[in-house]
């Protein structure tokens, strides 16, 4: 047996471990579905999220975007919260149909599951941040670091409010089967042409807001069909098909922003709120994800495939809450070095690209260290219902004062 061998046996026969564990009833597809989007959220944010230093030493955040336009169809294929979305709606549909108490306790179980990691992440940045002041580190860099860390967090409120309305989800799907998320992105079509349109003089800014629970709520709408069976494979066509096309227009004929993110500086953007744009990529991930399913199940029969999908799948909120983390561990000891190309440099040529995909891996390994303690905050406590009632309250207290901070507002 060769050394190459000999180092990946203990992994073949963990994989191994893990697919014989498998329930035969498990849909891998689905899963694999889920760990693509998961990880998609640290590739993009470590791929377009830069830092620039001032003059006392403190990280700016920066994008590449603003000096290398050409990078945004990266965004098109790194922004998947349609297809995150997409299998949240599938799993709440199947989820909901199997419970067996009221639904206030499943929604309950299902919050409590989301709300445990954001509570663990913003506790422990509040207790480390006076510590890293104390140590020198500056306000600006500390500011920035909360903005980043908060900063993906607003999805888990969004995914909060929306599994609140599985129920009528389920209920609409049902009667109007892959139609019933016709209204939301009529929806947003409508504001946007408020926003944009030639009345947009008049449009007040807070339109905008309008479109949030509409443009989140398409592509789960959509998993709810999927999971109760009412969008087949002619179904997946026409939104694959729809989706591009309106995609296509949007961008040749009426002009939207590129980018699938926020560029700093620009007039419009598509992501906070949610465009048409953003719905219309939504769809055709959608459908392709429909279309591609068996394919993707044989795939993930392999065991060896079906591993890391379990692995990423168990670690889901780990890596939605501290993947910034992990990249600030590396550029906050940095920005004492001074500038480092593609950490601390700014971000506006394909050197700097270049340069950060080289930083990527360390990021990687910084994040599976953080992973290792971090990923008790997805386990419930196993303490008696005192301890674990003082125990939400700080953190919940903490969390509090660290948002407070990170909004700007003390």
């Amino acid at each position: 047996m060769s050394a190459t061998d000999m180092a990946l046996a203990p992994l073949r026969k963990a994989a191994a471990r893990i697919d014989r564990h498998t329930p035969a009833h498990r849909d891998r597809a689905i899963d694999g579905l889920r760990a693509l989007a998961l990880l998609a959220v640290p590739t993009g944010h470590w791929l377009l999220g830069g830092f620039t230093l001032d003059a006392d030493g403190g990280l700016h955040n920066a994008s590449p975007l603003s000096a290398l336009g050409g990078l945004a169809p990266a965004s098109w294929v790194l922004q998947m919260l349609g297809i995150f979305f997409l299998v949240g709606g599938y799993a709440s549909a199947l989820s909901f149909g199997r419970r067996t108490g009221p639904v206030r306790a499943w929604l309950k179980g299902r919050v409590v599951r989301l709300g445990r990691p954001v509570l663990g992440v913003t506790a422990v940045w509040a207790l480390a941040a006076p510590v890293l002041y104390a140590a020198g580190v500056p306000e600006a860099t500390l500011r920035t670091g909360a903005t980043l860390v908060i900063q993906p967090l607003w999805f888990v409120g969004v995914y909060v409010v929306v599994t609140a309305l599985t129920p009528y989800c389920v209920r609409a799907a049902r009667r109007l089967g892959g139609l019933s998320a016709a209204p939301l992105i009529g929806t947003v079509a409508v504001v946007d042409f408020l926003r944009y349109g030639p009345f947009a003089d008049s449009v007040p800014s807070w339109l905008a807001l309008v479109n949030i629970l509409p443009g989140w709520l398409f592509a789960y709408q959509l998993g709810v069909c999927w999971g109760e069976r009412r969008i087949g494979r002619r179904g997946a066509w026409l939104l694959l098909a729809g989706g591009a096309l309106l995609f296509a227009a949007l961008l040749a004929v009426f002009h939207y922003p590129a980018s699938m993110v926020g560029v700093p500086g620009a007039a419009r953007t598509n992501s906070h709120p949610p465009s048409l744009l953003v719905l219309a990529l939504a769809s055709a991930q959608s459908g392709a994800a429909i279309l591609l399913r068996e394919r993707l199940a044989k795939l993930l029969a392999r065991p060896a495939l079906w591993a890391p999908v379990v692995v990423i799948n168990l670690s889901a909120m780990t890596i939605l809450c501290w993947h910034q983390s992990a990249m600030l561990a590396a550029a906050v000891p940095g920005s004492f070095a001074g500038e480092l190309a593609g950490l601390t440099t700014a971000p506006d040529g394909p050197a700097w690209i270049v340069a950060r995909l080289a930083w990527m891996p360390v990021f990687a390994v910084l994040f599976v260290g953080i992973a290792r303690y971090a990923r008790r905050f997805e386990v419930p406590p196993r303490e008696g219902r005192g301890a674990s009632a003082l125990r939400r309250t700080v953190a919940g207290l903490l969390a509090a004062g660290f948002a407070v901070f990170a909004l700007g507002l003390a």
